[in-house]
């Protein structure tokens, strides 16, 4: 635990990283959450579904008294919200969001088992009291309607979070960014920002979300078939525009995907999309309407294979499939690290018939995070004196922080820092502390955490070279090989014609059981085996013996 005068700040996702955005912020045993998201998975974790922030030390830090008083979301988006049923698990603190994000955490919770647990409905300018903490809210523009940031009153000073955001002057919500609120934070002086780095390497300002009205527009006057729009579950402004051109063009939209689906009711519901009652229609109907008539909402922009665009892709989905002159609009940019799985998802739909329309082809989608002239922009109006940059890999976090000593924060004022490294702050030092405990928590179906490196790199090989099992049948009596020993092999060689190289694994094993004179014969074939594949074969399977000792039926 820190020293009693300084505030500690612990971030346990986020930081290194594009997702699973979580931190702590604490004064001696009194602290509160920012923030609960999930990572997807990169193309090496082979069989996980998401990733979840490691907060364990939280957990145990609670164990010695260390209180929680609230957990405060910033925005409705996967990478902030998707956890927050496995930290409820062991955090059980009240949680505070705007209308939407609490909405859509509302869902996450029924379906976690945490349908009594304490959620509070606030509004962007609201004032918050946590414990020693008193978080003043106000409005950012994000890709998301009702997003945050944070200005957190501590006994060491205010702390100001951006949360994600961008300066976007024509936001399709009309709510422009609270201009006025960071500029008042920084006459009663700010001691530290902590801002979203994610498009910290690019310079200019990022286009307003109204340009893609214009994109759309294009789109939808030309395409003669059925239009797809494939987009994040929870980008609800995205829907809303969508929604606009299939009206003004004369298509009924149907979505596809649970997730989707669930976000779009709970947005209609609390105002936050206007979908008349005569777009909206059921997949089933709009699988009989003439193509022309018809656009679909879906969700897998990330090339996941399990989302709507993955299965069509592939033609598993039980209810559509890609048709000659379907027009698919890739509305999202591509997570660093998916961007293979996103390529060849494209060019499956190509090879199936459909016209595929991304950024840059066409502006159909912005991101929803500030360029460097935006977060210059920040750092000139709230004038910190400590620099934090957040929400990043470490190369945008580095950037960032060049940014900000560029514009006269001294190095020694900034720190760039990784998931689980503690940073402490007095009013007059920022100092980085210790590295807590902390590693990846993978979610496999209903398993949270048990899969851990071995596993993953056991699927690894799997995955690249397959595996080799072998039936060893031994004379109980003599210990002498009671018949030939049996292969089978997945992911490796084809044994029906590999049969030398059966028959060396036969020879091999033959050898190994004729000169045994006790030890564990099991791991003596397994490892004699793996060095024969591999000196064949150049390929390193992974090899499973099972010796068994059998009674022969013997003549008399």
């Amino acid at each position: 635990m820190p020293q009693k005068k300084s505030l500690r700040i612990l971030p346990l996702g986020g930081l290194g990283e594009i997702g699973k955005n979580m931190m702590l912020v604490n004064y001696g045993q009194d602290g509160l959450i920012i923030d609960t998201g999930i990572m997807f998975p990169e193309n090496d974790m082979l069989g996980v579904d998401y990733i979840i922030p490691d907060f364990q030390h939280v957990v145990d830090e609670m164990e010695h008294g260390l209180k929680i008083h609230g957990i405060v979301v910033t925005h409705g988006h996967e990478d902030h919200t998707g956890a927050i049923g496995h930290v409820l698990d062991s955090i059980p603190a009240p949680v505070y969001a705007t209308k939407l994000t609490a909405g859509l955490l509302e869902v996450k919770m029924k379906q976690s088992g945490h349908r009594q647990h304490p959620l509070h409905v606030i509004s962007a300018g609201d004032v918050l009291k946590l414990g020693p903490f008193q978080v003043e809210t106000f409005h950012v523009c994000h890709s998301i309607p009702d997003s945050m940031g944070l200005g957190i009153n501590t006994p060491v000073g205010l702390i100001v979070h951006s949360g994600d955001f961008k300066f976007d002057h024509t936001p399709v919500d009309g709510w422009p960014p609270d201009f006025a609120k960071l500029a008042e934070f920084s006459q009663r002086g700010v001691l530290a920002l902590l801002a979203d780095s994610t498009n910290a390497d690019r310079e200019g300002w990022t286009p307003s979300e109204a340009v893609v009205d214009q994109a759309f527009e294009d789109v939808f006057s030309r395409a003669e078939g059925r239009i797809i729009v494939a987009t994040f579950a929870s980008l609800i402004s995205r829907i809303q525009q969508v929604a606009r051109a299939a009206r003004n063009h004369g298509r009924k939209m149907a979505v596809a995907g649970y997730s989707m689906t669930e976000y779009i009711k709970v947005a209609t519901r609390l105002g936050y999309l206007d979908l008349p009652d005569d777009l909206v229609v059921s997949v089933e109907r709009a699988n009989k309407m003439p193509p022309e008539q018809v656009v679909i909402m879906a969700t897998g922009t990330q090339g996941e294979p399990s989302a709507v665009l993955g299965r069509l892709a592939w033609g598993r989905h039980r209810q559509l499939e890609i048709r000659e002159g379907d027009t698919v609009i890739m509305s999202a940019h591509p997570i660093p690290g998916n961007e293979e799985m996103v390529h060849r998802t494209i060019n499956k739909l190509i090879q199936k018939g459909a016209e595929v329309i991304y950024d840059p082809i066409a502006q159909v989608h912005v991101s929803g995070h500030a360029r460097r002239e935006e977060l210059r922009l920040l750092i000139n109006l709230v004038r910190p004196k400590f620099f934090i940059p957040v929400h990043g890999e470490l190369r945008h976090l580095t950037q960032h922080a060049l940014l900000a000593q560029e514009l006269g924060i001294p190095p020694e004022n900034t720190a760039v820092v990784e998931n689980g490294t503690e940073l402490l702050l007095t009013p007059n030092s920022l100092r980085i502390g210790d590295r807590v405990p902390g590693s990846y928590v993978f979610v496999d179906g209903k398993g949270v955490g048990d899969v851990g490196p071995i596993v993953m790199r056991d699927r690894e090989v799997l995955a690249n070279s397959g595996f080799v099992s072998v039936l060893v049948l031994l004379d109980a009596e003599t210990g002498e090989l009671a018949e030939p020993p049996e292969f089978v092999s997945r992911g490796f060689v084809y044994l029906r014609e590999a049969s030398e190289l059966l028959e060396a694994g036969q020879a091999l094993i033959a050898d190994i059981v004729a000169r045994s004179q006790g030890g564990n014969l099991t791991k003596k074939i397994e490892d004699g085996l793996s060095k024969l594949f591999y000196n064949e074969t150049k390929r390193r399977p992974m090899v499973f013996a099972f010796v068994r000792k059998v009674e022969r039926v013997r003549s008399r």
